[in-house]
C-alpha cells in the first residue's frame, strides 16, 4: 500500500502491454507498481521474481529493467487487490476493453472503501478504444450504492500506442517492444492535480490524437494485414516489402493523412513525418507480427466507425478520393481463415443468398443509398465471384 513517500499503481493486466507498456512507464516515473491479473501462473511467477527486462528494439533500441513491483491474482485474492486501491494513487488497465466490466466491480470496491480524505484516485484506462475510461467509469457507476463516491476518483481517457509483437516462448517475464510509444491523456479532469508520469503526454483534446493513431496506425497495421494475405505473406514485414502492396498502403495512408489534416488541422509535414515513422515501424522485422493476427476480426475492423469505413466515410462526405480505402476494404473481404471467428462469419456471409448491397449494409452498418456503399457492395460482388 501507498505510504507517505511512495506512489503506487495499480494496474489491471500483467500481459506483455501490461508489463513492456504501462508498466514500464510508470516504473520509470518512480511508482511501485502492483500488477492484478487472473492469470495465476503469470501472477505467481511475478510476484516470485525481483525484476524483468523490457527490450526495445528499432533505431533507438536499449534494455529496461523493471523492478520493486508486487502482484495479486484478482479473481483468488480480490480482497487484497481492493485494499491496494483504497489506497493507491493511479489506477491503470491494459485488458481490452471487452473486460473493464470485470475490472469494474473491483475498482468500485476500491473507491467505497477509500478514505475521503485521501487525495482522489486518477484513473486511466490504457485501452485500444475510443473513451475506454469512460466506458469503465460507467460500469464503476453502476456498481456504487452511493453515486457520490466517483468522486473519490478522477477518470481520464487516454490514446495509446506501442507495437508489442508476438512474444516466443522462452521468453519468461521479459518484453521485446518497439522503441517508439505514446500515451496521450487528456489534460482537463486532472484539473491542478496532473500526475507526475514524464513519459505521458497531457493534452486538452484528446480526440484528433485517437483518431490520428487509429487511421494511421491501426488503418495502416490492417492494410498491410490484408492486402499481404491476398497475396500469400506470412509476416506484415514481408508483405510490405512487396511493391505491390506497400503502394496500396501508401495510398491508404495518403487518404488517411488527407483526412486528418482537414479535418483537425495538422501539420501536414508533421502528420507526413508520422506516416513515415509509422511505415519504418510497420517493417521492422523484429517487431514483424503475422497477417492472420493482425487481420483477426474482420467484421469488427470493417464496421462503421472503425478504421477502414469511418475514415472512409468522411473522406466521401467531404468529396475527397477514398479509393484506397475501398481497395483495402475490397482486399479484407477475401481474408478466409478458418481459425478466426469473424473470418468464418464474414465468409459465411459472402456465401449467403443475401444481395450484395445486403452483404456491405450488414458488414458496414453504412446506409443503403450512400454512395459509399454502392462502392462496397461492388467490392463484395467482386469478393463472391472470385470465392
Amino acid at each position: 500500500m501507498s505510504d507517505t513517500t511512495q506512489l503506487t499503481a495499480v494496474h489491471f493486466g500483467a500481459g506483455n502491454i501490461g508489463r513492456g507498456f504501462v508498466g514500464l512507464i510508470l516504473h520509470n516515473a518512480g511508482y511501485e507498481v502492483v500488477f492484478a491479473d487472473v492469470n495465476s501462473d503469470l501472477i505467481d511467477a511475478l510476484a516470485a521474481s525481483e525484476s524483468y527486462t523490457v527490450h526495445e528494439v528499432g533505431p533507438d533500441a536499449r534494455d529496461w529493467t523493471v523492478d520493486h513491483y508486487r502482484a495479486l491474482n484478482s479473481r483468488s485474492d480480490e480482497q487484497a487487490v481492493i485494499d491496494e486501491i483504497s489506497t493507491a494513487d493511479v489506477v491503470t488497465t491494459a485488458v481490452g476493453p471487452s473486460i473493464l466490466k470485470f475490472v469494474a466491480p473491483v475498482i468500485a470496491a476500491g473507491l467505497a472503501a477509500r478514505d475521503s480524505a485521501l487525495p482522489r484516485l486518477q484513473v486511466m484506462a490504457c485501452e485500444n478504444a475510443i473513451g475506454a475510461t469512460d466506458l469503465l467509469r460507467e460500469e464503476i457507476a453502476g456498481r456504487l450504492d452511493d453515486a457520490a463516491l466517483l468522486d473519490r476518483a478522477i477518470f481520464a481517457n487516454t490514446a495509446v500506442d506501442r507495437i508489442v509483437p508476438g512474444q516466443p516462448g522462452d521468453e519468461g517475464l521479459d518484453v521485446t517492444v518497439e522503441d517508439f510509444f505514446e500515451w496521450v491523456v487528456e489534460r482537463e479532469p486532472f484539473g491542478d492535480e496532473i500526475p507526475d508520469i514524464p513519459e505521458a503526454s497531457f493534452v486538452d483534446d484528446l480526440g484528433p490524437y485517437i483518431e490520428r493513431k487509429l487511421f494511421t496506425v491501426n488503418t495502416g497495421h490492417a492494410a498491410i494485414a490484408y492486402h499481404g494475405f491476398v497475396r500469400g505473406a506470412e509476416s506484415l514485414s514481408d508483405a510490405l516489402a512487396m511493391p505491390e502492396v506497400r503502394v496500396e498502403v501508401e495510398a491508404v495512408l495518403e487518404e488517411t493523412k488527407t483526412l486528418l489534416v482537414a479535418k483537425h488541422e495538422f501539420d501536414p509535414e508533421v502528420q507526413q513525418k508520422y506516416l513515415e515513422k509509422n511505415l519504418v515501424r510497420f517493417s521492422n522485422p523484429a517487431l514483424s507480427d503475422t497477417v492472420v493476427r493482425v487481420g483477426r476480426a474482420p467484421m469488427r475492423k470493417l464496421s462503421r466507425h472503425e478504421r477502414f469505413v469511418g475514415p472512409a466515410a468522411e473522406l466521401a462526405e467531404r468529396g475527397l478520393p477514398h479509393g484506397a480505402l475501398v481497395g483495402a476494404i475490397s482486399a479484407a473481404l477475401r481474408f478466409d481463415v478458418p481459425e478466426d471467428p469473424e473470418s468464418v462469419e464474414l465468409q459465411t456471409l459472402l456465401a449467403s443468398d443475401a444481395t450484395a448491397p445486403e452483404i456491405a449494409e450488414r458488414i458496414t452498418g453504412l446506409e443503403q443509398g450512400s454512395d459509399l456503399l454502392i462502392e462496397i457492395a461492388t467490392a463484395v460482388g467482386a469478393a463472391r465471384t472470385g470465392r
